[in-house]
Formats: structure tokens, sequence, C-alpha cells
């Protein structure tokens, strides 16, 4: 398993800029000339080269953020799964350092290893999983020196801009967008339901991982693909647990769906 590369996050540079204004002594006479001056110009009516300009209105501060933003908030958050053999993603969902992530990467084994933003590399266990909803916590036996939990939820709606940072064919904190492509979608064999179907690029590696919003925000997490090639590979239909739905927790007594999980 390869050690993770710090994500060091940029210190925004703060700046003040003050500027000076410049103050006229005006004379009685020359206060009446331009009061003239003044009249003549409104009274005859003028043209638009003459009119004073209208105040534009101020810009309504977005809560977006630029996609690199998003990963420099969200990065820190994100880890690597190793589960035997298999490789997945989890994020960082409390204070504590609990995880989470899909069930079906760390189903049917004891062994895992995950390993943090700033390359802390720790065992863990699986603390509570639900097979019907493909989501589970895992509990590290280490905690990085700074845990950054990331914020969950979010509303989501189609056509919005969505961002997921995952580990696609062990690549590691690799980042792809898309938007909400539907709500409410069944995978190819309709255990999983209810789920957000996005098309931001994800395959093999990226299950467990963080699905957000243009805030940053966690509203999902990845679990599945549309494969209709049976080759694994991404074919622009993607899906995510919501988050809402993934935080039910719970012990589930159901099967994962098979092929589509990632």
């Amino acid at each position: 398993m390869e050690r993770v590369p710090q994500e060091a996050g940029a210190a925004e540079a703060q700046g003040a800029v003050a500027g000076r204004a410049r103050r006229f002594v005006v004379g009685g006479g020359a206060l009446v000339v331009v009061a003239v001056l003044a009249y003549w110009l409104g009274s005859s009516g003028g043209n638009s080269e003459g009119a004073a300009p209208r105040p534009s209105a101020t810009p309504t501060p977005s809560a977006t953020l630029a996609v690199s933003e998003v990963f420099k908030r969200v990065g820190p958050s994100v880890a690597v799964i190793q589960a035997g053999k298999s490789l997945g993603t989890g994020v960082i969902a409390a204070e504590d350092g609990t995880i989470l992530t899909a069930h079906h990467v760390v189903k049917g084994t004891k062994d895992l290893t995950v390993t943090f933003a700033d390359g802390t590399k720790t065992k863990a266990v699986v603390v509570s999983s639900n097979p019907k909803r493909d989501v589970a916590t895992l509990k590290p036996a280490e905690l990085p020196e700074i845990v950054v939990p990331a914020t969950l939820g979010g509303a989501v709606a189609v056509g919005a801009p969505v961002v997921a940072i995952g580990n696609p064919l062990g690549l590691t904190y690799s980042v792809s967008t898309g938007v909400v492509s539907g709500l409410n979608r069944s995978a190819e064999d309709g255990d999983l339901s209810g789920l957000i179907q996005f098309d931001a690029s994800v395959n093999p590696g990226s299950s467990g991982g963080p699905l957000l919003d243009a805030r940053g925000l966690v509203i999902g997490i990845v679990v599945s693909i549309a494969d209709p090639g049976g080759d694994e590979a991404f074919a622009g239909i993607a899906f995510a647990v919501p988050i809402g739905v993934a935080l039910g927790g719970g012990d589930g007594d159901g099967p994962p769906g098979d092929g589509p999980l990632i």
C-alpha cells in the first residue's frame, strides 16, 4: 500500500487596501458656477453621456466553491481503505475519527488498513454495517495528529454539480466532477434503491468515497456503477447512497448488490 502524500492546505492570503479621498476647497464663486451649470444640464435634458451613472446591484455572495477549493476542504477527510486485496475509499464522518464507507468494501475481511491524507497508516475494525444500504462505519486504531471530519448533509437536486473524491484503480485522491443525473434510482439488480445517480467518473476503488455538492458538503457515499459491458468500466452512470440514508445506521440482513458494486 503506498503512503498517501499529505495534501497541504494553502493558507488564504488576506490583505487590506486603503483608499485615499482627495479633498478640494472650492471658493464661493466657483460653487455658484457649478450650481448654474448643473441646473442648465438638468433642464436641457442633456444626453446619456451627461447622465449620472446608476449604481449597479451588489452581487449576491455565492456559497459555491471551485472544485480545487472543494478538494482542499474535504481532501484531508478522505481515507484510503485496504481490505485484504481490495481497495476502497472512506470519509471521516465524526470528530472521533469514525470512517464512513461502503459495506461491500469491507465485507468478509478483518484485515483492514486505513491510510489518512497525512500519511498516517493504521489498522481498523468495522463497528457497524448495513448491507441493505451498503454502508459501514470503521474505527481506526490510530488517528492522524489533526482529525478533519467532513461536513455531512446537503440538499440534492437533479442537475446540481457534484464532486467525487476517491481512489479509482489505485489512483489515490483522484477528483472527478459531474452533475446529479437522477434521484431515487435502483442499481442493476435492484437490491439497492433510493440512490443518487450521477455522472462524475468513478471506478473500482472509488466505493465508499464521498459525493460532494458545490459547497463541499457530503451528500452521498459512492457505492456502484452501471456496468452494461460487464468489464467494470465506467459507462457514465454511477450511484451513491444519500447521506441521510447512510447515517441511518443499523444492522441489515439482506445481501448487497453484486455486479455493479465497485
